[in-house]
């Protein structure tokens, strides 16, 4: 069975995160593991050096307390991450998953992803975590450091989840996109969509040739594919298309030989992903 792995917080994005896992899970097949994180910032404080103005007694009294608040605080993570696994795990089942369990994690997204990553086929984390700005659309302090870290897809998602029926892949020619491409010509999640390949970039017979060459991978396993390339800024373009063909997931590589590689990696993708109200999955 596949296995997907949902990092969620306390955020609203956690809702969504879980949304789409159910979508994926139930549409291929998988179980899911359902992460909270408890950072180390949530576990222990550290007091300020106060040797030099309190006295002895006076100073160890306070450090006491200290520990104790620590331990307490450390206590309360530890309860609240589990109320936020296991109402997931919740949502999961009454959404029809035929699997999953809920996992604490202490310390840092990174270590959780590469500890648990070794037996999945898809991350899924939120664009924005608790500690977003959502007036200056912030994309979460920990969506870069998966994606670079990560040797899996990744699922990116949107602040809310709505039925997937067409996805757009922009299309840049490299080979992190090539491996988006073959994954929806071999995987069970994207038949019956339908989709769009963009290019941003002039249409030349080379970059048309390319275009077209892998559409035609797609569609020689079934799929309906529309192709476009125009000039212009890609994360313009490409945000105009999916508002345009009413694209309900974004698809593309997190490198790639062109600008489209700029942002998780750069500026471009970061910008897509952020401008872009839909998910997005990222392949490296």
């Amino acid at each position: 069975m596949a296995k997907l792995i949902a990092f969620i917080d306390g955020s609203t994005y956690a809702q969504s995160v879980l949304d789409h896992a159910a979508w994926v899970a139930t549409t291929i097949g998988a179980s899911v593991d359902v992460v909270h994180v408890i950072g180390r910032r949530d576990l222990a404080s550290t007091p300020a050096d106060l040797s030099g103005s309190l006295e002895l007694g006076a100073r160890t009294s306070l450090l006491n307390e200290l520990a104790e608040h620590d331990a307490q605080r450390a206590k309360l993570a530890q309860q609240r991450g589990r109320l936020i696994v296991d109402a997931g795990v919740s949502r999961l089942l009454e959404a029809g998953v035929e699997s999953a369990v809920g996992k604490l994690r202490n310390g840092d997204v990174v270590e959780a992803v590469q500890e648990l990553e070794k037996d999945a086929d898809l991350i899924l984390i939120g664009k924005r975590g608790e500690a977003a700005d959502f007036a200056k659309l912030h994309l979460g302090s920990n969506l870069e450091r998966v994606v670079r870290t990560s040797t899996r897809p990744v699922l990116v998602a949107s602040r809310a989840f709505q039925s997937v029926k067409r996805f757009l892949v922009a299309f840049d020619g490299g080979p992190s996109v090539m491996k988006a491409i073959n994954h929806i010509a071999t995987g069970k999640l994207f038949p019956g969509l339908e989709g769009h390949m963009v290019t941003v970039g002039k249409d030349t017979p080379e970059s048309r040739g390319k275009l077209e060459t892998a559409a035609n991978v797609l569609r020689s396993a079934g799929y309906t594919i529309h192709t476009h390339i125009e000039e212009g800024e890609p994360e313009k373009i490409i945000a105009s298309h999916a508002e345009a063909d009413h694209i309900d997931l974004l698809v593309m590589g997190a490198y790639g030989h062109s600008r489209i590689r700029s942002f998780i990696i750069g500026s471009t993708t970061a910008e897509m992903v952020r401008s872009v109200k839909r998910p997005v999955m990222l392949f490296r």
